[in-house]
């Protein structure tokens, strides 16, 4: 019988693994999908490595070959990536375990902060003749977000909606930026939009999660965002708290601008009366 857990059997054959299988091991434990979907030639690019060194790789953890391995790969990423139907017929979680998922599922941001990434892209966004938002479901909030508060300090950020798609990018261009967020299961109507923003010479940022996504592909900038399930559903946490750190990055990049921009929308929310109690 082959290892039912592929952590657990790197685990186990930890200190009979050579420099390169334990590159192998690194590769396949941060980004089990490339395993889970990839092929042996995927992963040996991915490590820069052999596909020989991949099949050796899978002996030695106990598997038949890479099929056996990539067949429990697949089987232990079903949880995550099965649908909400299945899902809530399975969920044997608790409260504090769902809100130590959703914890744990904002450790990758340190590492996409201590990348510069967002300080590299925030110029570009406060530059950008016009913003380009695009999203699936699981990151809708997100979208919404990114559409609030980027549009409250800089002009022309547009959520795209599936309806009017072919009007709204009519005037899109090169000089503009596009954020594109979808995870598995991918929507069409966000590839479609990302395809025509490409057609359009937009540069695309993509967050998304890995890059075996179909956005990964179109991508100038991609920005790999796990992303976990809690109860039936994949949680919007992580997708929203990346967008809540590009606006306040974006807000940094010219805090003069901002401000006066900032002061003239309050002296519009109070002349209009928008919020309640307010003197």
């Amino acid at each position: 019988m082959p290892p039912a857990n592929i952590s657990e059997a790197i685990a186990e054959a930890s200190d009979r693994l050579t420099n390169t299988e334990r590159r192998i091991a690194e590769a396949v434990v941060a980004e089990p999908t490339l395993l889970a979907f990839g092929t042996v030639s995927n992963l040996a690019d991915h490590v820069g490595t052999s596909r020989a060194s991949i099949v050796r790789f899978a002996a030695k953890l106990g598997f038949a070959g890479y099929p056996e391995l990539q067949d429990t790969a697949r089987f232990g990423l079903s949880q995550r990536l099965s649908r909400p139907r299945d899902r809530v017929r399975g969920d044997h979680a608790t409260s504090e375990g769902d809100l130590e998922t959703l914890t744990a599922s904002l450790a990758p941001l340190q590492a996409v902060v201590e990348s510069g990434l967002l300080s590299a892209l925030a110029p570009r966004i406060a530059s950008a003749e016009a913003v380009w938002i695009v999203s699936g479901e699981t990151s809708k909030a997100s979208a919404h977000a990114l559409r609030s508060g980027l549009g409250i300090i800089r002009t022309r950020v547009h959520l795209l909606e599936e309806h009017s798609l072919g009007r709204d990018l009519a005037g899109a261009g090169p000089a503009d930026i596009a954020l594109v967020s979808d995870f598995a299961r991918y929507r069409r109507a966000t590839l479609i939009a990302a395809q025509a923003l490409q057609a359009h010479s937009v540069p695309i940022v993509a967050i998304t999660d890995g890059p075996l996504s179909p956005l990964a592909a179109l991508a100038d900038t991609l920005i790999e965002l796990p992303i976990p399930a809690v109860g039936p559903f994949d949680s919007s946490i992580p997708s929203l708290a990346l967008a809540e750190l590009v606006i306040a990055e974006v807000a940094r990049v010219d805090r003069a601008a901002v401000q006066e921009r900032i002061d003239r929308t309050e002296e519009l929310w109070a002349v209009t009366d928008t919020f309640l109690g307010e003197p």
